[in-house]
């Protein structure tokens, strides 16, 4: 199945509302007014997952906050289509998001049910770690959610010298 990435349109509410339906029906799925207000925010950045037809299968959306100094990311959401679970739309969102706060750098932190082990599978993948347990999170179904962080990526800095020299050593 091919997959485009795009920024999330006013016009992709209704299906994003839809999906909260199929996906989250034991925890308050977010109503339309909830994601208006997300994209309205100016540090969001919602995409969606479309396949080869057009059709909306999934979304995902993460605040970049802080500042530029010490400027850190939280997935707020990731969802998908539950006819397209198991094709990599869930990874390709994830990666989507990750590309948009490595842009600007610093830690990257979610929350995800302790039973959702096929998510929690995932961003371990992708280098998130267990910091903390928020009991009750979830509303009104009472489930506890992990806080995950994945640290910065830290790129390694340019070294200025000649090919296949050693790096010098100082002790």
């Amino acid at each position: 199945m091919a997959i485009r990435i795009e920024p999330m349109r006013l016009t992709d509410i209704e299906r994003c509302v839809e999906l909260e339906q199929l996906l989250f029906p034991e925890d308050d799925p977010w109503p339309a007014v909830s994601f208006q207000s997300e994209l309205a925010g100016s540090h969001n950045r919602y995409l969606t997952a479309r396949d080869e037809s057009g059709r909306m299968v999934g979304y995902a959306g993460v605040a970049l906050l802080g500042d530029a100094e010490h400027p850190e990311a939280e997935v707020h959401t990731i969802g998908v289509d539950p006819d397209c679970h198991r094709a990599g739309i869930g990874t390709m969102l994830l990666e989507a998001l990750l590309a948009e706060a490595g842009r600007r750098g610093g830690p990257v932190f979610l929350e995800v049910r302790t039973d959702n082990a096929p998510a929690i599978a995932l961003y371990a993948k992708h280098g998130f770690h267990i910091i903390g347990l928020r009991k009750s999170y979830y509303q009104p179904s009472g489930a506890d959610a992990y806080t995950m962080r994945r640290p910065e990526l830290t790129p390694f800095p340019p070294v200025d010298r000649a090919p296949n020299q050693p790096d010098e050593v100082h002790s």
